[in-house]
């Protein structure tokens, strides 16, 4: 009987499905069809790149037995894949993807012939040519655990870190959260696990990405048709670094796609590190199920230095750039900068600048100026939660009442004063404001804010109740 390629196939997929469980069978094999069979050739098409790298990757060992008991010892495979929503025809396109292995035969028995003049699959980054290329990590390589300087601040969340770099995937800090308030160094940590990956595991895909560069990259793959080839190319990375991840509230879409892509990676081993600058149990509109799985590996807080971190980061800086600068002057610039790292260095970028480009000597007197016009332009970070506790507190009120549905003048406005401080001070989103304070929509935020403007304009009293809580909340 003429062998044909259905034929062939269904005999391979009889022998795949006793070999492999039905839930990876259905997912992997179901979606297969034979095309054609020329000689000891069977090719097969694929519905996406990501489908073939994931056979080869996975199943091909089962592939070979499978195909050499029904073509012999000199059996081939082919892949063609169907290359959906990629071109603006409604008509499906088939190319050939090339075996990252110019000799595979000799291997694997499977072989994919190369055709570099065809396209494939898009992906966020826009990497052109048809066989695997490497995709930029993204990565600065001066933020290194070199000059991350260690601390009690910092020492859960750094050696946490170390391990994940020198095992990524195989710890069990996975995911390893990294979180803490501005300019503490969770960026920095973040590229340095990155960096010594790299290092250590050079074929190793990492991947450092922004969360707001992750949503204007999805939100383009829903415009163009391309949403499945984004999830591909995010499921093909071994480490990926997602920062400032509290970006994602409100983003159902973006969230619903990163908790499918953080699946298949967490599931498939791979190492994903995420940075915010809350804890789960503090993140507001974040999708639960996606906060269960931030809690699967390690939370690391990364806290406000002490006083001999703080002086540590100055001298490890001022060794790198070359400097010498009087003990006293580092003395005081360590003991009066106490908020975070980034201001820390700051000053010291302030000093060096001042002192060369005014060609003046390293002086307590310009030290203290400079410090001090720091300290008071430096706006001091608030939380929703602080700015509701300073506000009912201002009002003789307690936190329950001021987010209860009370319609009470008195209370009403202490609400929409919550709110107008919490959209003037900090970076949250309208819908997250609402959400936290009292569980109201964005809307309601945006007229107590117009509100507050209006009545700070046209009311006497209202205006000092605005001056009033702005000094409490400044300083």
């Amino acid at each position: 009987m003429t062998k044909t390629a259905v034929t062939v196939w269904n005999e391979c997929m009889s022998f795949i499905k006793d070999n492999i469980k039905s839930q990876a069978y259905k997912t992997w094999f179901e979606p297969i069809k034979p095309v054609k069979i020329s000689g000891d050739s069977l090719t097969i098409q694929v519905p996406s790149k990501f489908f073939y790298e994931w056979l080869e990757e996975h199943y091909i060992k089962l592939l070979r037995v499978a195909l050499v008991r029904e073509l012999g010892d000199d059996a081939k495979l082919i892949y063609d894949v169907r290359m959906e929503n990629v071109y603006s025809s409604n008509t499906p396109r088939t190319v050939k993807i090339p075996s990252s292995n110019r000799n595979p035969i000799n291997s694997q028995g499977i072989t994919v012939p190369l055709d570099i003049n065809k396209r494939e699959l898009k992906n966020p980054f826009v990497i052109p040519g048809i066989q695997k290329v490497k995709i930029e990590s993204q990565l600065n390589p001066n933020y290194n655990f070199d000059s991350f300087i260690e601390g009690d601040s910092n020492r859960l969340a750094r050696s946490a870190g170390m391990a994940v770099a020198n095992k990524p995937g195989g710890t069990s800090f996975n995911p390893l959260l990294i979180y803490g308030g501005v300019g503490l160094g969770k960026t920095h940590l973040a590229h340095a696990i990155g960096v010594e990956i790299k290092d250590k595991y050079p074929d190793k895909t990492v991947l450092y990405i922004s969360s707001e560069r992750f949503t204007q990259q999805f939100i383009e793959s829903v415009k163009s048709n391309t949403r499945n080839d984004f999830i591909h190319f995010y499921q093909m990375i071994d480490v990926l670094i997602i920062d400032d991840v509290q970006f994602l509230s409100g983003k159902t879409g973006t969230q619903d796609v990163f908790f499918h892509i953080f699946n298949h990676l967490h599931q498939n081993g791979k190492q994903v590190i995420i940075t915010s600058d809350k804890a789960p149990v503090d993140m507001q509109d974040i999708e639960q199920r996606l906060l269960s799985r931030f809690k699967w590996g390690l939370s690391a807080e990364l806290q406000v230095p002490d006083y001999e971190t703080r002086i540590s980061i100055l001298q490890n800086k001022l060794y790198r750039d070359g400097v010498d600068m009087p003990e006293e002057i580092v003395d005081y610039i360590g003991k009066n900068i106490k908020s975070n790292v980034r201001e820390l260095e700051g000053v010291l970028v302030s000093m060096i600048a001042q002192a060369s480009f005014n060609r003046k000597e390293f002086t307590l007197a310009l030290t203290k100026q400079i410090v001090d016009k720091f300290v008071k332009n430096t706006k001091r970070e608030v939380s929703i939660d602080q700015i509701q506790k300073v506000v009912s507190s201002y009002f003789d009120l307690d936190v329950a009442t001021l987010q209860s549905k009370t319609r009470k003048r008195h209370i009403v406005q202490a609400r929409q004063l919550a709110m107008f401080f919490a959209k003037r001070m900090t970076k949250a989103s309208l819908a997250s404001i609402g959400s936290q304070i009292g569980k109201r929509d964005h809307a309601t935020v945006l007229h107590a804010c117009k509100t507050v403007n209006n009545l700070t304009e046209t009311d006497k009293q209202f205006r000092k109740y605005v001056e009033d809580l702005t000094k409490k909340l400044t300083y």
